[in-house]
């Protein structure tokens, strides 16, 4: 998982969805949901480690966090994973829905 800390991080992970989807992953060290999506999203990585998965600590980058939640139009929860493809939100979950299934599956879509 790379970590996305600023606006730029932001917009350079982005950039990369027009050539191939990405993952966001938005996680709180305090919530325990969290701690159970984030063993989902690392078992997602060890299993396909050519897919690009990015973090936001929704702590310590509230800010950008929120940023996102604005930038695309879907309401901050935490965890919360998006998908996005060619710029946009093509796929996005919440909570206990936040599983590598889930991911690989939206992944998968998105690819085409």
């Amino acid at each position: 998982m790379q970590l996305l800390e600023s606006p730029a991080d932001l917009d350079a992970a982005l950039a990369r969805s027009h050539d191939h989807p990405i993952v966001i992953f938005k996680h709180s060290a305090t919530c325990g949901t969290s701690a159970m999506a984030h063993e989902e999203v690392e078992a997602f990585i060890a299993g396909a480690p050519w897919a690009e998965v990015f973090v936001v600590s929704v702590h310590a980058g509230r800010k950008l966090s929120n940023d996102i939640a604005a930038r695309f139009k879907v309401r901050h929860e935490s965890p919360q994973a998006l998908v996005i493809k060619n710029g946009a939100v093509s796929w996005h979950a919440s909570h206990f829905r936040v599983t590598g299934d889930a991911i690989a599956a939206a992944l998968a879509t998105a690819k085409g």
